[in-house]
């Protein structure tokens, strides 16, 4: 599970937030500003302060938040000066953007706010679509605009290059202040809520922020995404009333608590418009992302549907919104949830009342809720809330201590902690929302003090005093709706015989003093609280100014010290990620464990050192004897060994090797016996009918070379695969009736492989890793002979075991370091162990198993065909494709019938239109082409006869694995540097690409500490898709554009260089993978093909030219000893054609750095593989010399 937060605001306006993997409330530590209420997100929190100002607070990373400016100088040819700054009247101007359309010269760019700077000077862009240009940048065209190149003609009239400038956002970890508009807002802010950062394939980082002024309206705050946290502007909402409060869910949902007690909720909430439906043409608004760089059109709209109260008599007052749910709260405190909720229905069907009593509530991620109670204002977690179950089961309460707090021993102890002093409760305080009209205002406020008698007789309570906030007046009176109620009496065995108390005296006799309770008036505002005498009553009134009322419900609370459990007004889990699985600390007890704590040192002090090592040394000695006694008498007797046969049996189905295929029910038996060596093996038979006539086949458990789950989303499948029929590309393919029994067997038959060949527990340091296209992890133990020349062993009698837990990369190292990138972009870390997954409790498996889990997208294509009456409809040609397929058109695929890509994933979300297609889409997702298939564009022209659009729907897998989580930044590839076997280094260099691009180097990694400590951001001119770091620190790396750097000065003492260098790719071929060995450097380009660089030496680094190897390559990978392994597209086997097949490539060596040709493995559906932990030096091969036994010279020896 990641480290995540979840945030609080107590009565006097201090930000606390809670770990996840922390058993206390962490303060914030800018004390100068008060807060009243904030709002949550992964990445940042956003918050009211007593101001009633907006501020961020953006969590600090190693990635920092860097924005890229960019401006284009023109210029254009004439026969007297050449290329000068003299352009035509109808030409752009001298400095422009990319379009030309606006003027933007160098000095009129200037920070959005005092939280950024400025990390350097303007500079020319000397890259050109992955090439390098001449020294000043220049690309040159006929005229503007049009299609511009990097080499200048005789016909080029017109040039520009482009300035870039980057700037930096510099409040990391405190409150930053949104600044204003130059149109002032009309009145101060009073609520706030963000989400909206998983709408319909939204890029990461992107949120939406709804706030609500004083007077009731509602403000949108727009164009807010990772490199721009604060956002850009505001707009204001239209609104059928006087809104109250507000809440916005991750996706599409927002709902609204109106001043009349009713709900109103927004419908049409898109990706297009974040803000709802689309209306009228007029309220249409237009500005510049400074994301995309481009105009945008969005429209504020008026749709908003009313959902009344649960309750008709009482008003609600509060609402909570995530995905699929929704929670309220009515003004008796009572808490309600809504049914029915969905993206489809985001009104719901009725509302269910819940047990408790709150005064707030908030649901977070995953729909998890928090609230707080109205009694002890005390934050309460709804345990059991699960995506079938959104209601939850109970309600429990935070019971974790602040920072600072002192844990207390005794019962008295925590009751004068408490929010209350003798045998009564305070009363709740009252959360209604009323107008001025409805209650007097009070001209005086009251201090109160209570005292109780020796007889134990409670004094009358007083009447709680709450701040209103009405739509006439931005400050109103403490005004009370409720009578004075009897106080709840704390069970007999909390609290004392009499309520007093204890003291030490000088000679350590405990005596009595009366208990003696203040009541402080709470300020959120005011500089100091004022002690009031007791039993006396202020002359004076005081009046309760705007930040102090702005809570709502921030009654006339006791202030607490440092030793009392805080009184919270406000909690907000938008960035804390728990679900049902997840293993928290929060609701320990702190009384017992302070109580066991002390026990523990009473006991500790009771024993002395030179005790305790005596009792130590007298156990040693007792174990000692025994051991003899037990073991030594024996020694003489012959081990037993012994020798049976063991069998289990089973139905499944069976996919015949003839034609016709089809799945065919067989009896499935394994034979398992133990020779009189000691040794296991076994035979593995499939018993079928052929035509009447019983027959079977078999394969022998030590001649098994893989057992792979394979990917079927109606069966429970896996396939068994010896040297015999990797040739053949055919394996053994069984179906079990039920993913348990698929499990069983698979476990069972791997433990019976793993003994036949004497293999047990985690994999070894030098490993070969590999994944498949379903996401399983596959380790093999390579032998000395693998890369042996001329003979090495055939990669067909390679055996793989899987290993727990589910990655799409993985990258290893010789000294046992591994690191694993899922689907999601989560990192992980290898922790060492060996099993979970179907593995989970067997002797092979051990106790470094954790929960993973991963999320990926399936994806569907929508086709259609335009004609002259109807325009574009799903009406194809006979011969076009499905109008609902996938990428291939070959297999029909609709919204109903797709299913999740096996048994093992469930789905995570509805169907949604994805906007990130290659080439580009229109503002409703759609591509355009001339026919199917052909090459599709995101804009529409007179040619264009069909369209397309993709839908996507992510799904969620939870295994378990020996992999534990890298926190917090998603990563897109990683790469560990190859040493050899026994290499000495303390700290490894691992490099990283974020899925936004950046190049990261981890810091800290060493053999106890896998993961490393922290990152290193390395600046870049753009975002790179693919790194890879050799032997001496050469680091590799290939841009998004398939342009090609090699980042110069790595070392130990300067971890991440000094700067990048940039290689010329192969002619007319755009490279998206690289691998780096110890002396060679191979890359693969978009269309598959295998480049080696040649002339590398330690002088030019760089090399020289590169050097083509092969086609159908998918992936390489570079081991230490410069073994090149690829995996391979496509490879035809005797009896079927396998797609993504491990191959090796043979005959590698210095006078041959390429290698001769390839040796075919397992296969197919391989996506990954990783040799570069293999640092095993094959054995020497002495040759006879051709000269014959008469020759005087020595064998050669290879």
């Amino acid at each position: 599970m990641p480290v995540s937060l979840l945030w609080a605001v107590d009565v006097h306006g201090r930000v606390f937030s809670l770990s996840t993997a922390g058993q206390q409330w962490e303060q914030c530590r800018d004390a100068h500003i008060e807060f009243k209420r904030v709002a949550a997100a992964q990445q940042c929190c956003w918050g009211i302060a007593c101001d009633n100002k907006i501020y961020l607070n953006v969590h600090a990373s190693d990635v920092p938040i860097r924005f890229q400016e960019e401006t284009y100088e023109n210029q254009r040819w004439n026969p007297v000066d050449g290329f000068s700054e003299r352009l035509l009247p109808s030409d752009r101007w001298q400095w422009s953007d990319v379009t030309g359309l606006q003027h933007q010269p160098p000095s009129s760019f200037q920070l959005p706010s005092s939280s950024w700077e400025w990390e350097g000077d303007w500079y020319v862009d000397e890259n050109f679509e992955g090439e390098p240009t001449e020294k000043e940048g220049w690309t040159y065209s006929i005229d503007f605009p049009a299609v511009y190149t990097k080499d200048k003609k005789w016909n080029s009239c017109v040039r520009r290059r482009r300035w870039l400038r980057h700037r930096r956002y510099k409040a990391m970890d405190s409150w930053a202040e949104i600044p204003s508009q130059e149109t002032s807002l009309p009145d101060p802010f009073g609520d706030i809520s963000c989400g909206g950062w998983e709408i319909s394939e939204e890029p990461q980082g992107r949120l939406s922020l709804w706030t609500v002024s004083l007077q009731g309206k509602v403000w949108f705050r727009g164009d807010i995404y990772y490199n721009n946290p604060e956002g850009s502007f505001w707009s204001e909402i239209p609104l059928p009333g006087e809104v109250i409060q507000i809440s916005c869910g991750a996706e599409e949902l927002v709902w609204a608590v109106l001043w009349e007690g009713q709900f109103i909720v927004r419908e049409g909430i898109s990706r297009d418009c974040p803000q709802g439906t689309l209306a009228q043409q007029n309220d249409f608004c237009l500005f510049f992302s400074s994301e995309s760089g481009a105009l945008v059109f969005f429209h504020p709209g008026t749709s908003w549907s009313v959902v009344d109260s649960p309750s008709p008599d009482v008003g609600a007052m509060h609402v909570a919104v995530g995905v699929n749910a929704v929670w309220a709260l009515t003004k008796d405190n009572k808490v309600w949830f809504r049914r029915g909720v969905n993206a489809h229905n985001p009104c719901g069907s009725g509302w269910i009342s819940m047990v408790g009593e709150m005064i707030m509530i908030n649901v977070g991620l995953n729909d998890q809720v928090w609230a707080i109670n109205s009694e002890d204002r005390v934050v309460y977690f709804r345990q059991g809330v699960t995506a079938s179950e959104l209601s939850g089961k109970t309600w429990r309460a935070i019971t974790v201590l602040r920072d600072g707090d002192r844990c207390h021993s005794s019962a008295s102890s925590q009751q004068s902690a408490g929010c209350y002093f003798s045998e009564f409760h305070p009363p709740s305080a009252v959360s209604d929302v009323e107008s001025d009209t409805e209650k007097g205002s009070t001209d005086e406020a009251t201090c109160f003090s209570s005292h109780t008698e020796p007889s134990g007789q409670p004094t009358e309570t007083p009447k709680s005093h709450i701040p209103k906030v009405t739509s006439d007046s931005f400050i109103s009176q403490l005004v009370s709706d409720r009578e004075p109620t009897s106080a709840a009496v704390p069970p007999a065995e909390s609290i004392p015989e009499e309520s007093v108390i204890g003291t030490l005296t000088d000679d350590g006799v405990q005596t009595k003093a009366p208990l003696d309770t203040q009541w402080s008036n709470v300020d959120l505002e005011g500089a100091q609280s004022q002690q009031v005498q007791l039993c006396a009553v202020s002359d004076s009134a005081e009046t309760c100014s705007l930040s102090s009322v702005a809570t709502d419900t921030l009654a006339m609370e006791e202030l607490y010290g440092a030793d009392e459990p805080p009184l919270w007004a406000w909690v907000s889990g938008g960035g804390c990620s728990v679900d049902s699985h997840s293993q928290l600390s929060w609701f320990q007890s702190t009384m017992n464990s302070s109580l066991l704590v002390q026990s523990v040192q009473s006991m500790s002090l009771s024993v002395t050192p030179a005790q305790m090592a005596a009792w130590r040394k007298q156990i040693f000695e007792q174990l000692s004897e025994r051991t003899k006694r037990e073991m030594d008498d024996f020694r003489h007797y012959e081990q037993a060994i012994e020798q049976c046969v063991w069998v289990k049996k089973g139905t499944m189905q069976w996919w015949r090797d003839w034609k016709p295929h089809r799945w065919v029910d067989v009896h499935f038996a394994l034979e398992q016996f133990s020779g009189p060596d000691g040794n296991k093996d076994g035979i593995l038979f499939v018993y079928y009918n052929y035509y009447e006539e019983k027959k079977y086949l078999h394969a022998f458990i030590n001649e098994v070379t893989i057992l792979v789950p394979v990917l079927n989303d109606a069966k429970h499948t896996f396939a068994i695969y010896t040297p015999e029929r990797i040739k053949k590309r055919w394996p053994i393919r069984v179906a079990a009736a039920t993913e348990q029994e698929m499990h069983d067997w698979l476990a069972l038959l791997n433990v019976s492989c793993c003994d036949s060949r004497g293999i047990q527990g985690p994999p070894s340091k030098q490993a070969i890793w590999s994944i498949t296209c379903k996401g399983d992890i596959f380790v093999s133990e390579p032998s000395p002979s693998l890369e042996a020349m001329p003979y090495p062993t055939p990669c067909d009698q390679m055996f793989w075991r899987q290993v727990g837990g589910h990655l799409r990369i993985v990258e290893c190292n010789s000294i046992g370091i591994v690191w694993g990138i899922g689907y999601d972009h989560t990192a992980w870390v290898y922790a060492r162990g060996y099993g979970g997954g179907f593995f989970q409790g067997l002797p092979t498996s051990n106790d470094s198993s954790y929960t993973q889990t991963d999320v990926k997208s399936v994806y569907i294509f929508e086709n259609q065909r335009w004609n002259p009456v109807t325009g574009y409809t799903n009406r194809g040609l006979p011969t076009d494709r499905y109008m609902w397929s996938d990428a291939s058109g070959l297999h029909e695929c609709t919204k109903t019938n797709t299913k999740p890509p096996s048994p093992q994933w469930t789905w995570a979300s509805e169907w949604t239109i994805d906007y990130s297609v290659s080439g580009g889409t229109d503002r409703e997702g759609w591509q355009y082409a001339a026919d199917f298939p052909a090459t599709y564009h995101g804009h529409k022209t007179m040619k264009d006869f069909v369209r397309r659009r993709r839908w996507a729907r992510k799904c969620k897998l939870t295994t378990t694995g020996p992999w534990q989580e890298v926190p917090p930044i998603t990563l897109s590839d990683v790469t560990i540097l190859p040493c050899a076997a026994h290499s000495s280094m303390a700290v490894l260099p691992v490099w990283a690409i974020s899925s936004k691009g950046d190049v990261l180097c981890r810091l800290g990694v060493t053999m106890l500490t896998p993961a490393g400590t922290s990152w290193l951001h390395v600046g870049t001119d753009q975002p790179f898709k693919s790194i890879s770091i050799g032997a001496a620190s050469q680091v590799w790396a290939i841009a998004k554009d398939g342009s090609t750097f090699y980042r110069g000065s790595v070392s130990a003492e300067t971890p991440a260089g000094e700067c990048w260098y940039h290689i010329p790719s192969p002619s007319k071929q755009k490279l998206k993978q690289v691998s780096v060995g110890r002396t060679a450097v191979y890359t693969v380009d978009d269309n598959g093909n295998l480049w080696y660089r040649k002339g590398l030496t330690p002088s030019y680094p760089q090399g020289s030219l590169w050097e083509y190897v092969s086609n159908n390559v998918r992936k390489v990978s570079v081991g230490p000893l410069d073994q090149v392994w690829i995996i391979a597209d496509k490879v035809q086997g005797s009896h079927s054609l396998s797609r993504g097949t491990v191959c090796h490539r043979l005959g590698i060596h210095p006078m041959e750095p390429k290698g001769q040709s390839w040796d075919y493995g397992i296969g197919g559906g391989w996506d990954h593989i990783s040799v570069r932990g293999n640092a095993m030096e094959p054995p020497r091969v002495c040759l006879p010399s051709l000269g014959g036994p008469l020759a005087q010279e020595p064998p050669v020896c290879q």
